[in-house]
């Protein structure tokens, strides 16, 4: 018992570390209104674990503290990623291919808001939804997908917190 709760500190915390490198490492293309942030990538997690998404909120938080964004972005950036983790994981029986979905609607809807109120980007909203929903397709749902079949042939082995006592 006490080490499934260990080994779900340590999943949580493993992927906000990666997610706050790959922000980083990423920057230039990770904000703004046109952004490609890789570490949402990391969004297909939560079909394996939930350990996921609390360390994908976690990780968003700090990656965006760290990279500088404003405090709005700070808090709804995350809340969007957030929201995006938790219905990847509600998902995570279904088809695949429906995974990456959460987050790419929660982002696209919320970011474009945080950067014309947060950072008074003079762009009309359906414009930076699309924009921001493109780079959220390609993160979430191209790479998101990669990430997803490189992991499911060795799930077990990687995620394997039933395994633990």
């Amino acid at each position: 018992m006490q080490n499934k709760k260990v080994l779900y500190l340590a999943y949580a915390g493993v992927i906000a570390a990666v997610y706050v490198v790959l922000t980083y490492v990423f920057a230039p293309i990770s904000f703004g209104e046109v952004q490609v942030r890789v570490a949402e990538a990391l969004t297909i997690l939560p079909v394996f674990t939930e350990a996921a998404v609390p360390g994908l909120f976690v990780g968003c938080l700090l990656g965006n503290t760290l990279g500088g964004a404003a405090l709005p972005d700070i808090i709804f950036g995350s809340l969007a990623t957030l929201i995006g983790a938790v219905g990847t994981r509600m998902l995570r029986d279904a088809h695949p291919f429906l995974a990456p979905l959460p987050p790419i609607w929660a982002n696209t809807i919320i970011v474009p808001w945080v950067l014309k109120y947060a950072y008074g980007v003079d762009l009309p909203i359906p414009f930076m939804m699309l924009t921001v929903g493109v780079g959220e397709v390609v993160s979430c749902g191209v790479l998101g997908l990669v990430l997803y079949t490189a992991l499911k042939k060795r799930r077990s082995q990687i995620f394997s917190e039933e395994n633990a006592e």
